[in-house]
């Protein structure tokens, strides 16, 4: 996809709400409205499900502890009944079974640490097992213990030196920086970076001397972050404009042993705030010259880590994302005349995604390994650092979703990407190997559906676990060189949770706003579904452009689900405007946070019900917490046509009001019109449908006032609303409480069902 057309949502409306799905009612269909006596027993048999599926033993993932050998390892297996139990497996001898006779060691350890253990719940802190797995080295109750597994013979031990090989594959190293004032020694160790009052010095840590290389430096612009050249010779640091974040507050009203409110304050940096600010100098430390890096003031982020030339101590590169995350540059400077050049220097229209820029340097070739959206799509790049010419490693219409490790060597990228299988869900991660050439490329990860990779410590084998949303998970043990599957370690089954007549999750995919692009998401339905019944959609939100959120491993137990039960379909997408897909998917949200894909959502159940008829999308609802509140409230506010009731926890209600790094990455710098142009709050008095707001009065992510300043313009535009505050709670979806009122809410206002008072004894109390 190369293009995506918006429409305006007039147009939008005018093109695609006429003859596009069949109305349930012209099918003879009736709605699913019990009384509420029977209703009360639809709850009971949802809570009896929720008890039922919770109790099942979820293996959705495993964590292996590696072994001495770096490919044999243990791991806990969950059980029924919430028990679990461990189990050893050595791949490449083909060997899988229970680690030990779990009754036995909980014996054993009960007469070592005089404390009562299950066989089904052993609580072990640590262990190992010796090269073949006969003699187990455990710590139980803070106290290590030797057991020989033949019979059970223990005694407690000080031979515990091991190492735990339980670390994986890691990035690269990116280099070091020392915090701001902090003294720092010089790679020779004989001398010291010191900052006082202000200034420079350089202390001679064997004469306990020192020098002082500034004079300008004050309280107010100091010098700081003071970083050595690997030869000795040269210092770079820098000058700072230091600015004071801002504070927000807020009272914690239920406050034990005192009649008062306390008062809480933090600082909290919002869009269009002021920053700190820094100018880098190089000190020549025999000359004490002191040069200026002609460069744009640093006035985003910290001073970034430095890359030395190697074998050339005079060149140095760093990183610069601009205010307004629209330029991403490398650049080169030359510490003897403070000259420099941009190495890379990325710009857009719209944003550069700072965290999902990735940098690995490799200064024996003076390569860098870094990664763009620069074609379309997110991939990678070897830059020459000398001339800055570029090499496209990785391309396609698909995205490299993270680089995993660089391989010097071998010079071969090891890295995770979605959308490469044309076949499959574009969300699916694969991982994969390449070299820096670009040819080789191979799927570590072949079988279908979403994949979590865990390899050995020594990066020869790996352990690969893949599943679908309703695909039981998969885990095999496989060789990095070939691919090849060495042992099925475990498998899944989709049986006993069928068996509890709960109905999984489905996948449904239908076309966005372009009438081109592929919307995915999934639809959660209750048990007792009748098809020749109406029910209606309640559709779970976020969508923050940070990432996509629909679900992609095996889920048999959600709150979806959960709510489903009560009566509804239940529904999860990714629209425009989200992560993981195209830059032009992405884009939708740029300076267009309150867009949040609804035309494309809108399309999406328009099809699903035109699919389903007993999806009634006359009558939908939706949820979210955060941005998704935001996105909840401003569903019913910006599409009153189709939303009807929603619940908004802790939205993020303006974006001016919340916190600066996230909005302005999305939103832009300088904060425009648009800001308020987009904001709940301005819009409030469009509100039509139902509202329910929850907020936290501790909130330390979006400020509570977001949701205050929320009602408060309800309130004088004359809406009827609904508002719970929970007292003492943080950023959350008001806890078991709040979804408690959540799911009343949507029983009312879809399902015009009226519960029972829960003040009286004997009736929801009980139930839930």
């Amino acid at each position: 996809m190369s293009k995506i057309i918006y429409l305006k949502p007039a147009i939008f409306l005018l093109v695609f709400s006429a003859g596009f799905y069949v109305n349930a009612q012209q099918n003879n269909l009736q709605p699913f409205k019990p009384s509420s006596d029977k209703f009360l027993n639809v709850m009971k048999h949802a809570n009896s499900l929720d008890t039922s599926l919770k109790n099942l033993a979820a293996n959705n993932s495993i964590l292996p502890f590696w072994q001495k050998d770096k490919t044999s390892f243990y791991y806990r297996k969950n059980l029924p009944g919430r028990n679990w139990e461990y189990v050893y497996v050595n791949p490449i001898a083909g060997v899988k079974k229970t680690a030990f006779d779990h009754n036995r060691l909980a014996q054993a350890l009960e007469v070592l640490t005089g404390k009562k253990q299950e066989a089904v719940k052993l609580r072990i802190n640590e262990m190992f097992f010796n090269k073949n797995a006969t003699v187990l080295t455990v710590k139980a109750e803070g106290k290590w213990y030797q057991v020989n597994l033949s019979n059970y013979t223990s005694t407690p031990t000080t031979d515990t030196v091991y190492t735990n090989y339980n670390k994986g594959l890691s990035f690269q190293d990116r280099g070091g920086r020392a915090r701001f004032g902090q003294n720092l020694i010089s790679p020779d160790g004989k001398n010291e970076i010191a900052f006082q009052e202000g200034n420079l010095f350089i202390k001679d840590l064997a004469y306990n001397s020192q020098i002082q290389l500034t004079m300008d430096g004050t309280a107010e612009k100091p010098y700081g972050y003071g970083v050595w050249a690997p030869d000795n010779k040269t210092i770079v640091a820098y000058k700072s404009n230091l600015v004071k974040t801002k504070q927000i507050s807020y009272i914690l009203s239920s406050v034990d042993g005192t009649t008062r409110g306390e008062v809480k304050t933090r600082p909290y940096a919002q869009p269009g705030d002021e920053f700190s600010s820094y100018e880098p100098y190089a000190f020549d430390i025999a000359t004490k010259k002191q040069t200026k890096v002609e460069t744009d003031i640093l006035d985003l982020n910290a001073p970034s880590h430095l890359q030395w030339r190697k074998g050339n101590n005079r060149f140095y590169t760093y990183e610069k994302s601009d205010r307004g995350h629209q330029r991403f540059r490398i650049i080169e400077v030359d510490v003897q005349t403070g000259k420099t050049r941009n190495v890379v220097d990325e710009k857009t229209n719209t944003f550069i995604y700072q965290n999902r820029v990735f940098t690995s340097y490799l200064p024996k070739t003076n390569e860098i390994i870094w990664t763009s959206e620069q074609d379309g799509w997110q991939h990678v790049y070897l830059v020459n650092g000398l001339t800055g010419k570029q090499q496209q490693i990785t391309k396609g219409n698909w995205v490299v979703r993270n680089v995993d490790s660089v391989d010097n060597v071998k010079r071969q990228l090891w890295f995770r990407a979605s959308g490469v299988n044309a076949a499959e869900d574009p969300y699916y991660i694969h991982y994969y190997r390449i070299g820096f050439d670009g040819k080789g490329m191979v799927d570590l990860t072949p079988e279908k559906g979403n994949h979590t990779v865990t390899y050995t410590p020594d990066k020869k084998y790996y352990l690969d676990t893949y599943s679908q949303v309703n695909i039981a998970p998969v885990m095999e043990f496989r060789r990095v060189a070939d691919g090849k599957k060495i042992m099925e370690v475990e498998r899944g089954t989709t049986v006993p949770y069928l068996a509890t007549g709960v109905k999984l999750p489905e996948p449904f995919v239908a076309k966005g706003r372009d009438g081109v692009t592929d919307i995915w998401g999934v639809i959660c339905r209750p048990s007792h579904l009748d098809v020749n019944k109406t029910y209606p959609v309640i559709e779970n939100i976020y969508a923050g452009p940070q990432d996509s959120f629909v679900p992609k491993n095996f889920m048999p137990i959600s709150e979806m689900q959960s709510i489903a039960e009560l009566g509804f379909i239940v529904i999860q997408i990714d629209g425009m405007g989200t992560a993981n897909r195209s830059k032009a998917f992405h884009d939708v949200a740029w300076k267009n946070l309150a867009d949040a894909g609804f035309p494309d959502r809108i399309l999406w159940m328009k099809a699903m019900a035109s699919k389903y008829p007993y999806a009634d999308i006359s009558k939908v609802g939706i949820y979210g917490t955060s941005a998704g509140g935001q996105n909840s409230a401003g569903a019913v506010l910006f599409h009153p046509e189709f939303y009807k009731a929603a619940v908004s926890s802790c939205g993020c209600h303006d974006n001016r009001v919340d916190k600066q790094w996230w909005n302005e990455q999305w939103m832009g710098y300088p904060v425009g019109p648009h800001y308020a142009e987009q904001s709940n709050i301005n819009n409030a008095h469009k509100l039509q449908g139902n509202l329910l707001l929850i907020v936290g009065e501790a909130d330390e992510n979006v400020p509570s006032e977001s949701t205050y300043r929320m009602g408060d313009a309800l309130i004088k535009a004359n809406k009827s609303f609904e508002i719970l505050t929970i007292p003492g709670m943080g950023h959350s979806d008001g806890g078991t409480y709040g979804r408690s009122r959540k799911r009343d809410f949507f029983i009312k206002h879809l399902l015009n069902i009226e519960l029972p008072n829960r003040n009286l004894e004997n009736t929801l109390t009980k139930i839930d």
